[in-house]
């Protein structure tokens, strides 16, 4: 996750968050059709089927992203990152840094709407209420109840109406007259058949126009839950705001707010939604801004652990006293054979023929077999109109490319690549970036060892300082930093210093010119600590027999009182439950790498499980 940074400290790219991983983000700003987008997201789970194991053949290993070296003296172990998606919890801690749950589903009290004018007993038949709970839970979405007003005086008209809408919230509303009777028609806000602009809901003055709740989420990521959440609201993704991206394949607990949309329609989703629950709804005057967060909280199982207890315990210690290199995770680079930083670097030279190449030409390990498709007809005619055809899921970066490079030619890549949502195009800047970091770090540690060194950078009110050999003497590799390129840093005055230099002249690229001709593409730089200590450290070793078994109590199961899970005190297998918390921008995966001196990347994970599993 990305990491909240000490006072003064430059943040590193602000405008997201790595634990994000380099997937394809939705294009949310364009209308489409509701059929188009359910049918593009049956084709997705259909190609979950492939093998996933083939499609990682190809992948990275941390050796490709300049990942190399560890600083405890432990004997490493092995062990299984993310078996089950359950095994990864995440619980975001706010800017006042207390950790976000989600412990109550209630509605506030000033948001409940006023109903005692009109009892629903004496408003609604059994027979209408048993119909709108059906649309509402969307049994039948796309169909409507009409309540005749038998007492047609627009008062009573206007308690039907409050009624329907606070007994069943998500159901709109609206008059009709059939025959010389009025008629309240009532029918779900997210049907195919609901007006084009729902009405405007009406807001108290006196509440704030946000309101605040605790998403909690499995299985899915963090813009793909906001989707689904506008979608059901009828309204744009843009209304919600949130502090940071969370990982897909993990339960993730965060805030979110939302812009005038009553607590009462939110916590009605939890009726409709699964693997999404929504609480601790509160009205506030502002929104989230992403990186307002001190960070998050981590509860990892490493299942099917070799390690002994007393390498355990050294590993824990160590990591709890001394820390983790402060690596970019494997997120940050993508996981096919073409890493997002080659592209990053072919952006920084402004060679738009390679970004285009590298983006759209047939790789090596399985993809999802349209990819595939579009990439050999890319291949062999070059024709972005049929390469583009041959994609069903046209928001991939793929497609937003090749719907650029048919607008406006292969001969205006740049405009072209201008489609992709700009998050995404600096993804890969950033990814370079990245890149750089780790293989500069890797030589700092190889060089001058766990010591501040004559030469090194740390900050100091709010600037980059170069220590005297004097200065080192009073302070730690904790307190050294290092620069992400670009031209409002400096650099180590030691032999590193001119490591980048030499990284950099070798990928063609000007250390001293980091402005490009796209403003957008012009790199500032920052500061990043070369050693995160985690906080809150605590870990223990569990005995399971059931590989299947969950060994983590959710805030959820926790909510609907179910039990724990029971630690065996003698069990077929181990795992290794470890809690920590990271400040933003840091990976939890690479303190995990530091306990288990392993490769992290999907790939090694992959193959373990593979073997595991077999």
């Amino acid at each position: 996750m990305e990491d909240s940074v000490p006072v003064g400290e430059k943040r590193s790219f602000p405008d997201e968050d790595p634990e994000h991983a380099v997937k394809r983000v939705r294009v949310t700003g364009e209308e489409e059709d509701d059929d188009e987008e359910e049918e593009e997201e049956e084709l997705c789970e259909e190609e979950e089927g492939e093998s996933f194991a083939d499609m990682m053949k190809h992948g990275l290993t941390e050796s490709d992203v300049g990942i190399h070296k560890f600083i405890s003296d432990h004997k490493g172990f092995s062990g299984i990152l993310k078996e089950r998606y359950s095994d990864f919890v995440v619980h975001e801690i706010n800017k006042s840094g207390t950790i976000v749950r989600l412990d109550d589903l209630t509605v506030p009290a000033d948001a409940e709407e006023n109903t005692s004018a009109c009892d629903s007993t004496e408003c609604l038949t059994e027979e209408q209420k048993q119909q709108l709970s059906e649309i509402q839970l969307f049994k039948n979405k796309e169909g409507h109840v009409s309540i005749e007003v038998q007492d047609d005086s627009k008062e009573k008209r206007t308690l039907l109406h409050k009624a329907v809408k606070t007994l069943y919230p998500g159901l709109e509303t609206k008059t009709e007259e059939r025959d010389g009777k009025k008629f309240i028609v009532a029918y779900h806000a997210a049907g195919k058949k609901a007006l084009a602009a729902p009405r405007k809901h009406s807001w108290p003055k006196t509440r704030g126009s946000f309101c605040h709740f605790v998403l909690y989420k499995e299985n899915k990521d963090t813009m793909d839950a906001i989707n689904v959440l506008s979608k059901f609201l009828r309204v744009r993704p843009n209304v919600f705001s949130y502090m940071g991206t969370k990982d897909k394949r993990a339960i993730t607990v965060q805030e979110i707010a939302v812009l005038k949309i009553s607590a009462e329609r939110l916590a009605h989703l939890n009726k409709c939604l699964m693997n999404l629950k929504l609480g601790n709804f509160g009205y506030k005057k502002h929104p989230l801004k992403l990186g307002e967060l001190q960070g998050n909280h981590f509860t990892v199982i490493l299942r099917n652990i070799s390690g002994s207890q007393e390498q355990v315990e050294q590993a824990m210690t160590s990591l709890k006293d001394t820390g983790f290199i402060n690596y970019y995770g494997m997120q940050r680079f993508g996981t096919t054979a073409v890493p997002t930083h080659q592209v990053g670097r072919a952006i920084l030279q402004n060679n738009w023929k390679e970004v285009m190449d590298l983006i759209l030409k047939p790789r090596p390990g399985a993809e999802k077999s349209y990819l595939v498709k579009c990439r050999e007809e890319w291949a062999r005619s070059h024709d972005p109109e049929a390469a583009l055809k041959k994609l069903p899921v046209k928001r991939c970066v793929e497609g937003q490319l090749l719907r650029g490079l048919t607008m406006y030619g292969k001969n205006n890549i740049v405009t072209a690549f201008g489609l992709i949502p700009r998050n995404n195009r600096l993804m890969y800047i950033h990814s370079y970036q990245s890149f750089v970091w780790n293989s500069m770090v890797s030589r700092r540690l190889e060089v001058f060892g766990l010591r501040a060194v004559e030469g090194d950078l740390i900050l100091r009110g709010g600037s980059a300082h170069v220590l005297s050999a004097e200065e080192a003497e009073k302070h730690s590799i904790h307190d050294v930093v290092m620069p992400l390129p670009g031209f409002d840093v400096i650099y180590p005055t030691h032999s590193v210093g001119e490591g980048y230099r030499q990284m950099m002249t070798a990928d063609h690229l000007d250390i001293d010119n980091m402005r490009h001709k796209v403003r957008d593409y012009s790199l500032a730089g920052a500061y990043r600590r070369v050693v995160i200590r985690p906080s809150d450290v605590s870990w223990e070793l569990i005995q399971y027999d059931d590989p299947r078994v969950t060994l983590v109590h959710t805030d959820v199961e926790k909510l609907e009182s179910r039990a724990a899970p029971v630690y065996l005190k003698e069990g077929k297998y181990r795992a290794l439950k470890m809690e920590f918390s990271l400040p933003s921008s840091t990976y939890a995966t690479m303190a995990i790498r530091e306990v288990l001196k392993m490769d992290t990347s999907i790939k090694n994970q992959t193959q373990l499980n593979t073997t595991w599993i077999n």
